[in-house]
């Protein structure tokens, strides 16, 4: 599904080239569940924002379904990113001027699901994550959990092929974080291929394979026991 191969991504100064990954390879077959883990700095989101289309690497190539992506058209990677990919950001990313039901139920505008069918899908992740009382409200008059829960509940509803999730519990209380946790991992269980990011070594046991970055190179690429 997706393959990596010698992916470099850097950064030249005059006097220096700064390497922020260097000899990326890896494979992530359709529905895996993979955690990459590792210390600030390591290049673990931008490795994230490349597998997304959201970065361009300096070097190598990135295939996706045996198709190259590296080159694609602007047109070509929005429908990625609106049939294919769901994103959890660590900056939540959510709109404003809409409300918690509103920002949920955008993607599946984009996807051109029926007004009744988006109404069923909507309640119930309000539903999952106890949120139907917050369904009016704005982004700016909730909590960063709750934000953050909103956020995941965007990423998923559409039932992406494909998830990245840059520290999706990052700001999440610790039963918070078990609840999301277990929902990525019935929503893989379900054919949903997951990539996260994580510092939390617990819940990167929920993933059934961890990639270990240091200094933007893999260390330790293997299976969870």
């Amino acid at each position: 599904m997706i393959r990596l191969t010698d992916i470099d991504k850097y950064y030249d100064s005059k006097f220096q080239r700064t390497f922020v990954l260097k000899g990326i390879n890896i494979t992530v077959n359709d529905g895996e569940f993979l955690s990459v883990m590792g210390p600030s700095g390591s290049g673990k989101s931008t490795l994230l924002n490349i597998i997304g289309l959201l970065d361009t690497p300096s070097a190598g190539n990135y295939h996706l379904y045996d198709e190259p992506v590296l080159d694609l058209k602007e047109k070509k990677k929005v429908e990625y990113h609106r049939n294919f990919m769901g994103f959890i950001f660590q900056a939540y990313h959510l709109i404003e001027e809409m409300t918690v039901y509103e920002n949920i139920e955008t993607p599946l505008i984009y996807k051109g699901v029926k007004n009744k069918d988006r109404k069923a899908m909507v309640a119930d992740l309000l539903d999952r994550f106890n949120m139907v009382a917050k369904k009016d409200l704005f982004p700016a008059q909730l909590s960063g959990g709750q934000q953050q829960l909103v956020g995941i509940a965007r990423a998923i509803v559409g039932k992406p092929k494909l998830l990245l999730a840059d520290e999706p519990t990052g700001n999440l209380h610790s039963s918070q974080g078990e609840m999301i946790m277990d929902v990525l991992k019935t929503l893989n269980e379900e054919g949903m291929t997951i990539i996260q990011v994580t510092h939390n070594e617990k819940f990167a046991n929920y993933g059934k394979r961890i990639v270990r970055l240091e200094d933007g190179l893999i260390r330790t690429d293997e299976i969870v026991k």
